[in-house]
């Protein structure tokens, strides 16, 4: 019997048309599922017919109770080597092998500073204005000589702040491991995590969601900044103190957020950030591009494949 694969998170109903899947009809029949996450009793009847599933990171959540209600399934794909929304534990015990793919740097650094460009700029009301018939709604701002602070410098941040140094700015960074020769190594001055929020202009967020990570950014963090600073989320969304930034949005302690990620996603119809006038948000489409989702999903049939082989690559262990 062929063996039978999911894909799912792929809400843009892009992931068919990407690659060509048909290299895994010797392995199984693939299904494109296009749902929300949901309770994980909706998903058990959703996913319960099949041994691989395929996985955008952190969209749906695999937990030990979803799990033990898959009987079915065998293996895991995932994008990326990381994933903070699967129970690996749990899988391990369960017998449900996981495995990863390389991760495409690009994406996400682009789309950061397409949102500090906008934002900055005013340029989605600019936008609209004109094709209102209006012109010059407002006064936007430069990014010259401005404090950049970037909030975990790994390889993401790193870019992001090579970007950064091309604008002329001043680029300042901490995380709880970051060390000032790292950062110097790549021009950036290391400062604590208050004078990281005290000093910046513009401050992103670029760390791996974890148990440490969560809730980072508290009110105390935000109290911490200036009126006229902007505050930059392509990271993930629970890093931030969700509901103290709307707290600082709405008092005006913060010039502005502009968002990519957010606590739970797809963003609730009457959320505040979908409103608040001093927010450019958008639906989490940081690592959306042909030229990451190629290698993506093709890493995830190479794995399939191997998996199939009896011979599985890029696993967790």
């Amino acid at each position: 019997m062929a063996v039978q694969i999911a894909v799912i998170d792929d809400w843009q109903d892009v992931a068919r048309d990407v690659v060509d899947w048909s290299v895994l009809d010797s392995v199984g029949e693939v299904s494109f599922v296009h749902d929300y996450p949901a309770d994980n009793e909706t998903l058990a009847e959703r996913l319960g017919s099949y041994e691989v599933i395929c996985v955008m990171r952190e969209r749906t959540w695999f937990d030990e109770d979803l799990l033990r209600r898959l009987p079915k399934l065998k293996l895991l794909v995932t994008g990326g080597m990381r994933n903070a929304a699967l129970d690996f534990k749990a899988a391990a015990t369960l017998g449900i092998q996981v495995c990863g793919t390389d991760s495409y740097k690009h994406a996400a650094p682009e789309l950061t500073w397409a949102l500090i460009m906008a934002a900055t700029r005013n340029l989605v009301a600019e936008a609209n204005a004109l094709r209102a018939g209006l012109w010059q709604q407002g006064l936007g701002g430069d990014l010259h000589g401005k404090t950049l602070a970037i909030l975990g410098l790994g390889s993401i941040g790193k870019r992001v702040a090579q970007f950064g140094q091309v604008f002329g700015m001043r680029v300042i960074a901490w995380s709880e491991n970051l060390t000032s020769d790292a950062a110097a190594e790549v021009g950036v001055t290391y400062v604590s995590k208050q004078e990281l929020f005290e000093q910046a202009d513009v401050l992103s967020v670029h760390l791996v969601l974890s148990e440490r990570s969560r809730g980072l950014v508290d009110a105390q963090a935000l109290d911490w900044m200036k009126p006229t600073a902007l505050l930059v989320n392509t990271a993930r969304g629970p890093i931030v103190d969700e509901a103290a930034l709307v707290k600082a949005l709405q008092k005006n302690r913060l010039a502005g957020a502009a968002l990519d990620v957010f606590e739970v996603e797809p963003l609730p119809e009457h959320h505040p950030f979908r409103t608040l006038e001093n927010v450019l948000a958008t639906p989490h489409v940081g690592h959306v591009s042909r030229e990451n989702y190629q290698p993506f999903f093709s890493q995830m049939i190479e794995d399939i494949q191997a998996w199939s082989a009896g011979k599985p690559i890029r696993v967790f262990t």
